[in-house]
């Protein structure tokens, strides 16, 4: 699966610097609110140390790891939902992604213009509030119809129901994808792409000096508690662009960091979307695929292609760790190593896998 996260926030709060610095694009920076008129959108290569080993065991040279979709959105403003400052026409944008990443500016400088206050619990309560109105908007204009063609075809009813839960969650303020309420019914709500029906992750642009600790990343955690928080400093980052990985390394440890915000971000959307990868491996090529925890063999197959699903037979499974330390498929099969398992198997991380099919 393809895997897209749109980044949002107030503006000038370091959203195109960390999408630069994230993507190793060259959007426009500026210091003036609105800088970013079209989204920027950056495609990322999943970091992913266990393809190049591969490539050596299977003497390829072809190694596709697997990616993600940045989006950076115009920053937004109070209002934005009524039409203010570039007004709503963004949204849309992050309607497409499969999570939402919000960047709060936690760092003081008076060189940069501040949209915002100087409060980041304020700063999210304003976007959240306009993401909610903006669904309150969707869900408005839909429900009436909706509610109108229910009373022709009762199968209707769920749907209906749902929309109205949505509704009165959001005219209290809260964002849908923190509901249980609305779990069961979330199918109902998937076509109408509702923006805080997202998960979201919040990453703070902190300032050099706070990145190396203290009580305010506890507090920024804390706040956005029980969503992923994310600390980086957008400026680090940047510097972090062109070096070699034990530039990169030594730099970040400098600050008392083990990675990067990229490898931070990318670890948070698998944990909070429930993603997770294997692998397929063979002379032509290595590669890595995202896919949904919890997944069958079968259905991990049909993201290779769908023929892989309707015509499974069964998948050979080893384990990526039990394959290098064997140092070929052959001997990990003599081994005993390597396992055939059927239709009901349940993907794992580390699987490397080779599906069989008939169609």
């Amino acid at each position: 699966m393809a895997l897209s996260i749109g980044i949002v926030g107030l503006a000038n709060v370091g959203k195109s610097t960390l999408f630069n610095a994230l993507t190793d694009a060259n959007a426009l920076i500026a210091n003036y609110p609105f800088a970013t008129i079209e989204p920027n959108t950056g495609v990322v290569p999943v970091p992913d140390e266990r393809l190049a080993k591969l490539a050596e065991i299977y003497k390829t040279e072809k190694i596709v790891p697997a990616t993600v979709t940045f989006v950076d959105i115009a920053g937004l403003i109070e209002g934005a939902s009524k039409g203010e400052g570039l007004g709503n026409q963004f949204l849309a944008h992050i309607r497409a992604a499969n999570a939402i990443c919000h960047v709060v500016r936690a760092f003081e400088d008076e060189n940069v213009a501040r949209a915002g206050s100087t409060d980041p619990k304020h700063d999210i309560e304003i976007i959240n509030t306009e993401l909610a109105l903006a669904d309150l908007q969707t869900v408005d204009n839909r429900l009436p119809k909706l509610q109108k063609e229910a009373k022709a075809n009762p199968k209707l009813k769920p749907e209906v129901e749902a929309l109205e839960k949505a509704e009165a969650l959001l005219n209290e303020g809260k964002p849908l994808f923190a509901s249980s309420e609305l779990t069961a019914d979330s199918s109902q709500l998937e076509q109408l792409q509702l923006l805080t029906a997202k998960p979201v992750i919040y990453v703070f642009n902190l300032d050099e000096k706070t990145l190396q600790g203290g009580s305010l990343q506890e507090e920024l955690t804390e706040m956005v508690t029980p969503a992923k928080a994310v600390l980086v400093s957008a400026k680090l980052e940047s510097e972090l662009r062109g070096l070699d990985e034990a530039d990169q390394v030594e730099l970040l440890e400098s600050y008392g960091q083990k990675e990067s915000g990229l490898v931070q971000l990318i670890h948070a959307a698998y944990d909070t979307l429930g993603l997770q990868s294997f692998l397929t491996a063979g002379n032509a090529e290595v590669r890595a695929w995202t896919v949904q925890k919890g997944a069958t063999a079968p259905q991990a197959a049909g993201l290779i292609h769908t023929d892989f699903e309707r015509g499974f037979i069964a998948a050979q499974v080893v384990n990526y760790k039990d394959l290098i330390a064997a140092g070929s498929l052959l001997a990990a099969r003599a081994a005993g190593k390597v396992r055939t398992e059927g239709r009901d198997y349940i993907m794992q991380p580390n699987d490397v896998v080779e599906f069989r099919f008939n169609v």
